[in-house]
């Protein structure tokens, strides 16, 4: 059996990432979806309703694959590559989700701001999580791993544009790993 709710979520995720909340209108999502505009209205009352379950959707996929990754990890550093890497490597794939953390013109939507808050609070926790466990087991030397975990967050915010747009994946690993051996070992000589 056919899930027209799935069916317009898909057809809209498409073009939202192509063309961008603004840009997309419902007829298209309709006649992307092969089903009336009416049909979209019983489920949606808004094109931006439906924008915020995509959004949600993508949200829930990335911190699945988050988790996962770092469940395959074991060591507190393989964890926060871990994190890094397939955050990086997935907000490239989401592009609505993506458009929806760093495009000003969403900003005035209430649901965005939702998940540009829940999105950087629950990547604050994770890295905080990581970087108690590793003071916990003495690799890492942070006195405080709450305001470490937020520079490090919001570093990676910081790199997000350059690294999912105008880099290919192979060189986000490459930076990555700079990275990491930059934040690991210090830019002092010893």
């Amino acid at each position: 059996m056919i899930n027209t709710k799935e069916v317009i979520l898909k057809a809209s995720q498409n073009l939202f990432a192509r063309f961008g909340l603004k840009k997309t209108t419902v007829d298209e999502i309709a006649k992307l979806a092969h089903i009336g505009k009416g049909t979209i209205y019983h489920y949606f009352k808004t094109k931006e309703q439906i924008f915020a379950e995509i959004i949600d959707k993508e949200s829930r996929y990335l911190r699945e694959k988050i988790y996962e990754a770092i469940q395959q990890a074991k060591t507190p550093q393989e964890k926060f590559r871990a994190f890094v890497l397939t955050r990086m490597r997935f907000l490239k794939e989401l592009a609505n989700y993506y458009s929806a953390l760093k495009d000003d013109y969403l900003r005035h939507y209430p649901f965005i701001e939702k998940a540009r808050r829940e999105s950087f609070q629950e990547e604050l926790n994770l890295v905080k999580a990581i970087l108690e466990e590793g003071i916990a087991l003495k690799v890492f030397a942070v006195e405080d791993a709450g305001l470490t975990a937020f520079a490090i967050v919001t570093a990676l915010k910081g790199l997000e544009y350059p690294w999912t747009v105008e880099t290919s994946l192979s060189d986000i690993e490459k930076s990555v790993n700079s990275l990491i051996n930059v934040l690991f070992k210090g830019i002092e000589t010893r």
